[in-house]
């Protein structure tokens, strides 16, 4: 390389959804809420600085849709889970939750409870 050439770096690639990847195995990312891994320090008491990683406490859980009749499992964060537990079980959690932050799996299951629901309706 020259003194004088210069080059340009990148950018990294940042998706709105962070599920537009579906290619790629999601490690480590709650299907329900999208929560992922962490970056951070550890601060040692002389002030020295680590880098370490902060993992959500992921855990494969069944659990049971009352419209669809069925249980499905998911790989899901304990924060997700208490969520599901407040909100009256996986539908109505699912109905309110937000499609950007559902994994495919999820998003497909929220159409499904949403259609069938819509149809019990009519």
């Amino acid at each position: 390389m020259t003194a004088g050439a210069s080059f340009r770096m990148r950018a990294p690639f940042r998706p709105e959804n962070p599920w537009i990847l579906r290619d790629l195995p999601m490690a480590r990312r709650c299907e329900l809420t999208g929560k992922g891994t962490l970056v951070g320090n550890n601060v040692s008491h002389a002030n020295n600085r680590t880098k370490r990683v902060y993992r959500p406490n992921l855990q494969i859980i069944s659990l049971v849709s009352e419209v669809l009749g069925n249980s499905y499992k998911l790989k899901i964060s304990m924060n997700a889970l208490r969520s599901v537990d407040r909100n009256g079980g996986l539908d109505p959690f699912l109905l309110k939750s937000k499609d950007g932050v559902l994994s495919p799996k999820a998003l497909r299951l929220k159409r499904a409870i949403a259609k069938k629901t819509a149809k019990q309706a009519a």
